[in-house]
This record gives structure tokens, sequence and C-alpha cells, in this order.
């Protein structure tokens, strides 16, 4: 009897402890995991460029009058002193001429009044005239020395205006703007440029990095460069310098690039796109974005440690780029993150891992 009760107790022992198994088995959550991997470098991203003149001057006139003749055009090369128009202005040449007149008188002047003050220095050591009739000699010869000394200013103020007359380049380069024409009236500091002038045989080109590149620029490197109206050509320019600071309105770097044009290849003005090849940048890890909890705590996620244990880690976040988000900080490329998380998900909770179909992955 006590062998044919143990009988028939011992597969019902068995299924109690096949199910109670089964159970804890189930009570186990089964996750997937991806590792984080590095995104895209925004190094080799090709960024927008605005090509200027090597020098660009705005010309306008110091005198007033009606222009004379105008002598260059657009498109016209020039060299620095070049005469580029002339402007009448009779009453300035007036003006000078009377100034030179007095100055004549002045100086003349001048000399009569050094000549007494002499001769009364002399005689007033004989006490033929008084000290006081020779004080007044000397302070007269002061008087018309300051006299002298202005009209000569004066005179030197109208040939400077005079001078304005004649509209020369300030340097080489080309006439990019003439905005007169003969008989035109010309108005002293009106704000009316009348030539634009640019040296187009180097240019200047400009570029706003992004703050996360700016760290990687650095003067004297060189970059690549390309235009539209060039295609398949690849110019190389170089950084001279750069702003230094990051715009707050935009959070870029201002960095500019110098480029050789000796044939005038690439037209000042131009749009262009430029690569900052030799930038050593790490790129930052990426991972999907439905691996991410957002709690209080802040952004988080779940790794699975090496016991099958959960870990919430806190991370930083970088960009977003839709199906997947920049983790600045935080991950490991060895780290395995939790796809999907539940949000009852707590630390130290065990999980099992299951791996992916094949043809899901690949797909």
């Amino acid at each position: 009897m006590i062998a044919g009760v143990f009988t028939g107790l011992m597969p019902g022992s068995r299924q109690n402890t096949e199910l109670n198994a089964k159970t804890q088995e189930s009570s186990i959550l089964t996750v997937t995991v991806v590792s984080p991997k590095p995104g895209q470098s925004t190094s080799n991203l090709p960024l927008p460029a605005e090509v200027k003149p090597w020098v660009e001057a705005r010309i306008y006139a110091r005198a007033t009058g009606y222009l004379k003749r105008w002598l260059v055009d657009i498109g016209a090369h020039v060299e620095a002193g070049q005469l580029l128009a002339e402007i009448d202005v009779p009453e300035l040449n007036e003006e000078l001429e009377r100034a030179r007149a007095q100055l004549a008188q002045a100086q003349a002047a001048l000399e009569l009044s050094k000549i007494t003050a002499e001769r009364w220095a002399g005689l007033v050591k004989t006490a033929s005239v008084s000290e006081q009739e020779n004080a007044e000699k000397q302070a007269d010869f002061k008087l018309k020395s300051a006299l002298a000394a202005a009209a000569r200013a004066e005179v030197r103020r109208l040939e400077t205006l005079d001078s304005y007359t004649r509209i020369t380049a300030p340097s080489s380069g080309i006439i990019t703007v003439r905005n007169v024409d003969t008989g035109d009236l010309i108005t002293a500091n009106a704000g009316k440029e009348l030539f634009r002038l640019a040296q187009t045989r180097k240019l200047r080109v400009f570029v706003q990095v992004p703050q996360a590149m700016a760290r990687s620029i650095r003067v004297g490197q060189t970059a690549e460069m390309t235009v539209p109206e060039i295609p398949g050509r690849v110019l190389i320019p170089k950084v001279v310098r750069t702003a230094g600071v990051i715009a707050p309105d935009s959070r870029t770097l201002l960095v500019e690039l110098e480029l050789d044009n000796p044939k005038g290849e690439v037209l000042a003005g131009s749009y262009a796109q430029v690569r900052f090849t030799e930038s050593k940048m790490e790129a930052a890890l990426v991972l999907p974005s439905n691996t991410v909890l957002f709690r209080p705590e802040g952004p988080q996620v779940a790794i699975v440690q090496p016991d099958g244990k959960v870990e919430l880690r806190t991370v930083k976040l970088g960009r977003d780029f839709g199906q997947t988000i920049e983790i600045l900080e935080g991950v490991s490329a060895n780290d395995r993150v939790i796809v999907n998380p539940p949000d009852s998900l707590t630390s130290g909770t065990v999980v099992s891992i299951v791996q992916p179909d094949k043809k899901e992955d690949s797909r």
C-alpha cells in the first residue's frame, strides 16, 4: 500500500515542479537590445559659404560740385592712384586764389614787422626808444607771425579740398559699380556712392560652422570648396581666421578662408559649399528613438548588465534625427540597451534577452 501511494504521488510532484519552473520563467521579462553605433560625422558635411572680394572699397566724394568727366566704367581694371573722375568746383578755385593772396599779404606784413622789431630791439639798448615802444613792436611781430601761419593753414586746407576734386582709386582692382554721369551734382558727405572697387585676385570665403564642429577648426588647415557654376572642380581654400566666439542667435562660429583666384574663375558674391576634410571630430553615438525613457530625473536608457539585471542610466541627448537620436553622454559602444522598455521598468529587474529574427533585423 505504501509503495502504491508513493508511486501515485510521484507524477503529481513532478508536474508541480515543472509548473513552478514554467511560472518563474514566464515572470521574467523578455527584451530586445541594441548597441549604440557611431553616427555620421559632421566634419565631412558640406556647409554653405559666401564668397567675397579680398578688398571692396566704396568711393565717395569729399568736394561739392558738378561731375566734369568720368574716365572708367564697370569691369575696368585700375591701379592704385589712377584717376577715375573729376569734379568741377569753380567756387573752391576762387577761394583758393583769395587765400593765396591773403597769404602773400600776411607774409609781406610779417617781413616788415620783423625788420621793425629787430631795429627797435637794437635801439632800446642805446635808450633811443622806450621799453614800452620796443615791447609793442615785438608784440606786433608775434601777431603778424600768427596771422601768416593762419593764412598758410587756410591755403593748405583749400589745396587739400581742391585735391578731392580728383577722384582716384585707393588701390588696384576692378570697378564693379559706377553711379554717376557727366553733369551730375555731387554733394560732399551726402552718402552717394560714386564708384565701387573690388580686388578679386584673392577672395575671402565666409562659412558659418555649427557649434559641434567649432573646436575642430584650426587656423592654417585647408578645406574643399565647390561652386555650382564650376562642376567637377574642387578648390582648396585655407582657414586664415575665426571670430573666436559662438554667435548666440545661430550657435555658429564665423570662419574666414582665403582662396587664390588669379584667373578670376570664381566670381565674388557667388554661393559655394565648403567641406572641412582635415577636421578630426569624433562622431557621437546614436540609438533608436524608442530606447529612451523620459522621466522626471531626465532622459534615461535601460542597459542590461552581464548578470541579466537592468540598470537605468541617465543620458545627455544631442540632435534628434527622427528614428535615431544622438547620445552625448551616458553610454558606450559595448552597452546593451533595451528597445521599447516598459514604463514600469526599474533598476535591478531581471530580464531575458531575445535575439531578433534575422529577416526582421535585415529589414
